[in-house]
């Protein structure tokens, strides 16, 4: 196989892999850290202190909510980055 053909095969599996990430209005926390490259745990930890805009939502898994973090605060953590430490009280 030619260098060329090499190339225009990787760029296409990268387009495929590209169009499989889907837009979904909200996404669990695993799946927000999987974006943003970091550990569940520290995005949970963010969620918690307010540093994203999150939510619990009760997820039909028994008794104990997620968080689920909006489309929108994900584009704009990736815009502006975390949000100012608040005190918790």
């Amino acid at each position: 196989m030619r260098l060329r053909e090499w190339l225009e095969r990787i760029e296409s599996m990268i387009a495929l892999l590209i169009a499989r990430e889907t837009v979904k209005d909200h996404y669990e926390i695993e799946e927000f850290a999987r974006l943003v490259h970091r550990e569940p745990f520290t995005c949970r930890e963010w969620a918690r202190l307010g540093r994203i805009h999150a939510e619990k939502k009760n997820s039909g898994r028994g008794p104990h909510a997620r968080w689920v973090v909006s489309h929108d605060e994900l584009l704009r953590y990736q815009r502006s980055g975390l949000l100012p430490l608040r005190r918790l009280s």
